[in-house]
């Protein structure tokens, strides 16, 4: 008896929002919100153009999503690294947090891409900088109620989150001068 010919199994809406959604990761990471374009997205994503305005009803839509993707990111990172923290005290675990935040944009450092481009359109466009204002205000709520640190040691937090992003983007680390070594010292990056 002939073997049957394989099912093809179409992927559903959800799988190609997620699809769209990992390949405009990348390419809003590469070019930036002003330098990517839907038919960009659509063609690394295999699918039309058309049906990338299917998921999402224009570039701004996709470019939000895509940053509060990063965001979701960053607190699963966070909340990992609370979970692995060698105490409970806010100075332990807003160490465990940073260096789990470290380990995360090391490994996907599309992340850190996004959200640079992010707060850089956040300046002019209105849309991006509200969905980064409550991506911060839920990350800084995050990181005060599950270490217990201070309103200074949470901002202390942030302004070295920030520093690392500018060390690793200018590779500080990989620079044997007197300012690239003030700015990276202490800064954890892998």
């Amino acid at each position: 008896m002939p073997a049957a010919p394989s099912e093809r199994r179409l992927s559903t809406a959800e799988e190609r929002r997620e699809t769209v959604l990992r390949t405009a990761l990348g390419a809003f990471a590469a070019r930036g919100y002003y330098g990517t374009t839907t038919g960009e997205v659509a063609k690394s994503a295999g699918i039309s153009q058309a049906y990338v305005y299917r998921l999402f009803p224009d570039k701004e839509a996709l470019f939000l999503s895509v940053v509060e993707h990063c965001f979701a990111r960053i607190r699963e990172s966070l909340a990992d690294g609370v979970a692995g923290a060698a105490g409970s005290s806010a100075e332990a675990v807003l160490h465990a947090m940073g260096d789990a935040y470290a380990r995360l944009i090391a490994e996907e450092n599309t992340l850190l891409l996004v959200q640079m481009h992010a707060q850089c359109a956040a300046v002019s466009e209105p849309a991006v900088r509200e969905v980064v204002q409550r991506g911060y205000a839920r990350m800084v709520e995050y990181v005060r109620g599950v270490s217990g640190g201070s309103e200074p040691q949470v901002q202390d937090f942030f302004a070295k989150g920030m520093l690392c992003h500018l060390v690793v983007a200018v590779d500080a680390d990989g620079v044997d001068a007197p300012w690239a070594r003030t700015l990276s010292a202490g800064i954890r990056h892998y």
